[in-house]
């Protein structure tokens, strides 16, 4: 498809909106928390389209106010999963044969629909059900879930429009076909951004999918395949199904037109399926496609030069927005000793500012953790960490699941670069602090790459030009996102593909046109259009 032949509409991030007191937004917002709060939620599967209930109910409450019964959504099993495999591979045919315009169309409609009318209940869904603030909500359920479908409609342009070269006489084209077989997608709860491009990415290539949304987010997901089938997704090219992940893995990884996965999860997770598909090969039509985001053991690393309140600052949003179950969260900081002073007085000073509470009083800035599973962790860790003679809670450390899972922001000052928190991803408000002697920066930089295996985000602080070219080039390999005198969150779609390497994933970096590439398999035709008749080489015929 060459270039210019259809005008696509103008693409552009999706302004992110305030909902400042008195604005309409937040009293619109305000009113749909109270609505949609008064529970009574029965959220069937959707498979072929259709609302599939089994009666095997099982709870949805707020993080923050477990002691409140939303409603129950279905649980399925491996039959189930089964089902919506056959499902996907019905509707396949029609959906690769469509003309990729419709396909974008749909998802295109889809932006609109909840950039518009269902932005509130985008919100309020994701607030409600994973506990986030309304300006974290809005920037992921609503700003970036938009601009993935709709950068993503612009990238498969722009794949299409890859053509190769043609010689006099021939013409040659690319096709850039749908994998073939289906795809599992298999998305986190902390963001409902990601939790609806995983599934929707291979599927505006052409190709059809089964859908397992984690067991803590599926109030949104159910949303956002609403707002699909609104928007005109034929039944059967995404399947949602609520089943246990093994017994999806089970099913799905034994499959023969398994073809690929899109996921975000946790490391170990990640790998153990790797293991699983690859000893499966011989079962497969084709080599499957493996993609995956996943851990992080995100640093800021500071150097004497910088600013102490800008250090600081980064450090509060980085390590505390959303509670730090963000994969980019700063969860370790190495911070020079004639900065720590002033950098930890700040630091102190803004975390006694933020209040912790449920998300309906939008002056709390920090809210619940997603569950009782990683509470009891968290506070195990800070348990531990006020134990340790390896470590000192500087700000912070208390904890109270009594109405919601709460974790107060926690810094821990580690004296030992390998203490436990400087090394495990640990998904939750807690940061770790090193100090180094400046002295020893080229030493210190060392350790910050050999403690994790992560590398998916980072961030350097520095006014000194030269220590910033040496940094970034030293901490290459140790971050997929890297950033220089900022955070190492808030990745925004078209302006810094997120991904990373190493023990974080693939780095196939959603939103762009590299993830996009991973879901289709190109084929070359090349048509020639007078065929030659004589076989012999011009320098052999005789005079």
């Amino acid at each position: 498809m060459p270039k210019g032949v259809y005008q696509l509409p103008e693409v552009k991030n999706e302004p992110v909106r305030s909902y400042a007191p008195g604005t309409p937004e937040r009293i619109i917002l305000k009113q749909k928390l109270v609505e949609l709060n008064k529970g009574g939620l029965d959220l069937p599967m959707i498979i072929g389209g259709k609302e599939v209930r089994t009666g095997k109910l099982k709870d949805i409450r707020p993080p923050h106010n477990h002691r409140h019964l939303l409603g129950h959504y279905h649980q399925g099993d491996k039959k189930h999963v089964q089902i919506a495999i056959d499902e996907a591979l019905k509707a396949k045919p029609a959906w690769e044969a469509m003309q990729w315009e419709s396909r974008a169309a749909i998802f295109l409609k889809a932006a609109e629909l909840i950039a518009g009318p269902y932005r509130a209940e985008f919100n309020a869904v994701t607030m409600i059900g994973q506990s986030k603030n309304a300006f974290q909500s809005e920037i992921d359920a609503v700003c970036e879930l938009v601009d993935f479908y709709r950068f993503n409609v612009k990238n498969m342009y722009e794949i299409y429009s890859m053509q190769p070269c043609s010689s006099p006489g021939i013409w040659n084209r690319m096709v850039w076909r749908p994998l073939e077989g289906f795809i599992f997608a298999l998305t986190p709860f902390n963001f409902t951004s990601i939790a609806g491009n995983l599934p929707g990415a291979p599927a505006l290539m052409g190709n059809t999918v089964v859908w397992k949304p984690s067991k803590t987010a599926v109030f949104s997901a159910h949303l956002i395949m609403k707002v699909l089938q609104e928007a005109g997704l034929p039944g059967g090219v995404i399947n949602l199904v609520y089943a246990d992940g093994r017994d999806a893995a089970d099913v799905i990884f034994n499959h023969r037109d398994f073809a690929g996965l899109h996921f975000t999860g946790s490391t170990a997770v990640f790998n153990s399926m790797w293991k699983t598909i690859a000893g499966n090969m011989d079962k497969y039509r084709s080599y499957p496609r493996i993609v995956g985001e996943t851990g992080g053991k995100d640093y800021v690393f500071a150097d004497e030069t910088a600013d102490a309140i800008q250090v600081a600052t980064a450090l509060t949003r980085g390590a505390f927005e959303y509670q730090g179950q963000k994969c980019s969260a700063a969860s370790r900081a190495y911070i020079p000793t004639t900065l720590w002073e002033d950098v930890k007085k700040y630091i102190c000073s803004n975390l006694a500012g933020i209040k912790t509470g449920v998300v309906e009083d939008f002056s709390n800035f920090v809210n619940a953790v997603i569950d009782e599973e990683s509470f009891d962790k968290l506070a195990k860790v800070i348990d531990d960490a006020k134990s340790s003679p390896d470590a000192e809670i500087i700000c912070g450390g208390s904890y109270d699941k009594s109405k919601g899972y709460f974790i107060c922001p926690t810094v821990i000052l580690a004296k030992n670069p390998d203490y436990i928190t400087m090394r495990e991803e640990l998904f939750g408000p807690i940061l770790s602090v090193y100090l180094y002697d400046p002295a020893d920066l080229d030493k210190t930089l060392d350790i910050l790459d050999t403690t994790t295996d992560y590398a998916l985000t980072g961030a350097i602080f520095s006014a000194d030009r030269a220590n910033i070219e040496k940094m970034t080039t030293r901490l290459t390999h140790t971050a997929g996102n890297f950033y220089i005198n900022d955070k190492p969150t808030g990745a925004v779609v078209d302006q810094q593909p997120f991904g990373g390497g190493r023990g974080s994933g693939t780095n196939d970096k959603a939103g762009s046109v590299f993830n996009l590439l991973r879901w289709v398999s190109p084929q070359c035709i090349k048509e020639t259009f007078v065929p030659a008749k004589e076989y012999m080489y011009p320098n052999f015929l005789e005079e």
